[in-house]
This record gives structure tokens, C-alpha cells and sequence, in this order.
């Protein structure tokens, strides 16, 4: 798990829909397994953004299935089910999006992410409006999901989940990498940052000090 932090406008989503080929890049390329992305590799990524990209007024196990379907899946009723029932919303699972919390509106926007097991999951800020249990539930999937050996990248600003989850962590401000390592290199003695970091016994100070 690889967290992507930086303050408000640091380009944190920027790269996100650059990696996603939302947006096209000024300068630069996107590799996945040493090969450009192209739109047929994207197919194979998961995206969760910030803002929902889900159908308000259609159901949920409906949209799944549809989703599941879209990319392919060969059984989409049985994915859609799958991750309604590990994500905890199998009791809305036929209520419209739109008559779900923001909690529950957020389970449904990462299983619209997972339902085709992605190889490459991309998440913008994804327990932004999450309750604690919310935030253990998502927090647990994704965990259970990096374990099976597929990187996940998500930005955030809660740095002491950050902490807890990530293996790597990339901060970054005015749209440049001010540090990168993993956590332990990263609030240890004798870690390896990218220039102007300053140590910090911790991640938060890292990056108090990162957005001067």
C-alpha cells in the first residue's frame, strides 16, 4: 500500500487522472510493468475518485452487475454480490445510490473499483466522510486486497492512517516530490528522503514541514 499525501492543491488528484488518462500530462510518461499505459492497460486499473462517479438514481446490485459487466467480468452478478456482502451494504443492496449515506455511497464507490480485481487499485482520498467503522471496514478490504499482491495507491489526509497502512509514502507540494521512502524510512533515524525534509520523528511532522 502506497500513500500519496500533500497539502490542498499539491496536485495529489492531478496525478491520479494523469495515471487514469482522465487528463493528458504537460511532460512526462505513465509506466505500468515497465510499458507505457495505454487505454487498453487502464482497463485493468481500479479508480476510485474523490467526487462520485456513481448512477444516483439506479440501484445498487443493479450498477454493480452493470459495471461488472462492462469490464468484462464473465459471472458480473456474482462479483456485484461478492463485494455488497464484503463491504457491508447487503442490506442496500437494492436501494438507489442516491438514498444511501455518505458512508455507504463511499463502500459502493470502492466496489465499483474492485468488482473486476483490478491489477493496479488508485483511490483519491477514499475515508474522506467516513465514521471509524467505515474507515476499519475500507481500511480492512484494502489491506486483505494489497496482501493478495496488487499495489494500491491512495491519498489522504489522515496522516496516522497513512501511518498505519502504507508500506511507502510520497509527499508532495506545488506539484513536485519533497520526499519518498518507506514509513520507517521516512520517521526513523538514517531514512532516505528526496531534498529540503528536515528529520522529523514522525510522518505528520514530515509533513508539517514539507508544506511551509
Amino acid at each position: 500500500m502506497f500513500g500519496f499525501v500533500g497539502p490542498n492543491g499539491a496536485g495529489k488528484t492531478t496525478a491520479m487522472r494523469i495515471i487514469l488518462g482522465v487528463l493528458s500530462a504537460d511532460s512526462g510518461a505513465v509506466r505500468w510493468r515497465d510499458a507505457p499505459v495505454d487505454a487498453g492497460v487502464r482497463r485493468r486499473f481500479g479508480y476510485m475518485p474523490e467526487e462520485r462517479g456513481l448512477y444516483p438514481k439506479m440501484r445498487v446490485r443493479p450498477q454493480l452487475t452493470y459495471l461488472a459487466a462492462l469490464h468484462g467480468v464473465s459471472a458480473p452478478g456474482e462479483a456485484a454480490d461478492r463485494w455488497i456482502e464484503r463491504l457491508g451494504i447487503a442490506e442496500r443492496a437494492d436501494d438507489r445510490v442516491e438514498q444511501l449515506s455518505l458512508g455507504n455511497q463511499q463502500r459502493v464507490q470502492l466496489a465499483a473499483a474492485l468488482v473486476h480485481e483490478p491489477e493496479l487499485l488508485v483511490l483519491d482520498e477514499p475515508f474522506s466522510g467516513l465514521d471509524p467503522v467505515g474507515v476499519d471496514v475500507l481500511s480492512g478490504v484494502l489491506a486483505e486486497y494489497a496482501a493478495t499482491g496488487v499495489p494500491v495507491v491512495f491519498s489522504s489526509h489522515q496522516l496516522e492512517l497513512v501511518e498505519r497502512l502504507c508500506e511507502a509514502v510520497a509527499i508532495i507540494k506545488d506539484g513536485r516530490l519533497v520526499a519518498s521512502g518507506t514509513v520507517e524510512e521516512l520517521r526513523g533515524p538514517g531514512r532516505t528522503v528526496v531534498r529540503e525534509v528536515v528529520e522529523r520523528p514522525s510522518l505528520a511532522e514530515l509533513f508539517r514541514e514539507a508544506v511551509k
